[in-house]
């Protein structure tokens, strides 16, 4: 059973993305709580989705019958990561960015929904053990480096940063 804690460990950051959106979501206009909140998501989300890119999801692009669920996950990570450049740019006291905010809400809970009930369950059944195992140390890993440089950088949409 050890070796399935990584989705274990994955449903955990999700259920406290759920609790910061709720949170973010009864915030108003351009107040600290809303800021602090969002950072907090902002890096949290960040770092949840490369570490797992970096460990579940590479191991997935590598077998042919979980392939396409990774694909699909990766390109709503990028998706929800350029919603959340675009609202950490925007007015946080725009009627707007509330509005934006819920759009990004709606598609991340949808994101979080489908593995849960689609993507775990399979590669849960279709990884070894000894796999998840080592998916869960490269997740672990991960994550605390991938949360300090997503606290670092600041999002842009610029293409080139100097």
């Amino acid at each position: 059973m050890a070796e399935s804690r990584i989705f274990d460990r994955l449903r955990a950051d999700h259920d406290r993305h759920r609790e910061l959106l709720d949170r973010i979501d009864e915030t108003q206009g351009d107040s600290d709580d809303r800021r602090y909140l969002f950072e907090a998501f902002r890096v949290e989300v960040t770092a949840h989705a490369a570490s797992e890119e970096m460990s579940l999801y590479a191991t997935m692009l590598g077998k042919p019958d979980l392939r396409d669920e990774a694909q699909h996950s990766v390109a709503e990570h990028k998706e929800i990561e350029d919603l959340l450049t675009e609202l950490y740019e925007m007015d946080f006291s725009s009627t707007g960015w509330l509005t934006r905010f819920r759009t990004m809400k709606d598609r991340y809970l949808h994101h979080i929904d489908e593995e849960e009930e689609e993507m775990f369950p399979e590669a849960e059944e279709g990884l070894s053990a000894a796999k998840k195992k080592e998916i869960a140390a490269i997740f672990a890993r991960e994550k605390p480096k991938e949360k300090a440089k997503a606290a670092e950088e600041e999002p842009s949409s610029e293409e080139e940063r100097e």
